[in-house]
């Protein structure tokens, strides 16, 4: 079958590799769709960052190359000993999290913060970015029959945006910035109207995704090549700043203007995976009891996540610019979204 395999920085190739066997706990799927990342993204530009090089990840037991892609759906196509929650011909989507079950993190439920994290499709594991993948079975997760395969290989980047916004202090009423406005971005602002935010700001220089977030629900836009970023949002919250600011630039200059655009004993949520370091202003949180809060994934969200997008509460598809074939995901993947700030989310269709 193919695949997308990462090799090294900017180094992904298509090759032709063995079809996985199932094994006991495991289910086999034939994906349906695949979505680039933001994370894949850093991987191809900057990494390893997830991705194991050295040593073999202590879950997957794998290490580079590895086969790509975490944000995919699917059908069941076979299943191994002792799995009973799902069957062959079930419609599903993954969420693709490595957990050891033993840490302290994952004996209290937060798995997404286990010692060991890992993400099919970055530390191992059969990817999405290939025709089939085998998972265990922990990661199935049913979707409803009206739920397009499109829509399902967004669940997992929905996810992350409402988690944050649920680990958030956003309450109904409630101010927010959303500082980048990527494909998680843009979902954040719709979570955070779902969550019942009163206004939204979006914080973008980029003109066609100024316009996503005007599609998707963004109140204000504001570009800081124009104007003064902080100044701007106190101006259209009386004098005062946001209740919460969003971060998901991933630049040091994005995260130092959340903070100060957010009122005194506000919230900033960091969302970005930083392929850098970044300095802050301190004294910006301390004077002022702001506090900082940072997400990582998700977790115990994707019933209700697969419900919001099935509901239609959030609009994962107006994300959508581009389907590809897997032969063209270098050129017409990455590199496209490298280059072009018109592509938001583009799905790989895995299919011959």
């Amino acid at each position: 079958m193919k695949a997308a395999l990462w090799q090294s920085v900017r180094n992904i190739q298509v090759q032709d590799i063995p079809v996985p066997q199932v094994q006991a706990g495991q289910v086999k799927i034939k994906v349906a769709y695949c979505g680039i990342c933001g994370s894949d993204l850093h991987e191809y530009l900057a990494g390893p960052i997830f991705i194991p090089v050295d040593q073999p990840h202590p879950i997957s037991k794998d290490k580079a190359p590895v086969v790509m892609g975490h944000e995919f759906a699917g059908e069941v196509v076979e299943v191994g000993e002792g799995v009973t929650n799902v069957k062959p011909g079930d419609r599903i989507c993954i969420e693709p999290i490595y957990h050891c079950g033993e840490c302290a993190s994952c004996k209290r439920g937060h798995y997404n913060v286990c010692e060991k994290l890992g993400f099919i499709g970055l530390s191992g594991g059969y990817g999405g970015f290939a025709e089939y993948s085998v998972v265990p079975a922990s990661m199935i997760h049913l979707i409803p029959d009206h739920m397009t395969w499109e829509q399902a290989a967004l669940v997992e980047p929905a996810a992350v945006a409402v988690h944050a916004v649920r680990e958030s202090d956003l309450r109904i009423g409630g101010t927010v910035a959303v500082f980048g406005t990527g494909p998680i971005g843009l979902l954040v602002i719709q979570a955070a109207r779902a969550a019942g935010a009163s206004q939204i700001i979006a914080v973008e220089v980029s003109p066609e995704r100024q316009e996503f977030a005007r599609k998707v629900g963004a109140d204000v836009i504001v570009n800081p090549k124009e104007c003064d970023t902080v100044e701007t949002i106190r101006s259209h919250t009386g004098g005062l700043g946001v209740d919460v600011a969003y971060e998901v630039a991933g630049i040091e200059q994005t995260i130092n203007a959340a903070i100060l655009s957010t009122r005194s004993e506000g919230n900033i949520v960091n969302i970005s995976i930083w392929e850098k370091p970044a300095s802050i202003p301190l004294n910006g949180l301390i004077l002022t009891e702001r506090k900082m809060t940072s997400i990582i994934a998700y977790r115990n969200i994707f019933p209700q996540v697969i419900q919001l997008i099935a509901n239609g509460q959030i609009q994962a598809l107006e994300l959508v610019t581009k389907k590809i074939a897997i032969d063209d995901i270098v050129t017409e993947g990455f590199e496209a979204l490298t280059k072009n700030k018109s592509q938001i989310k583009i799905l790989v269709n895995p299919q011959p």
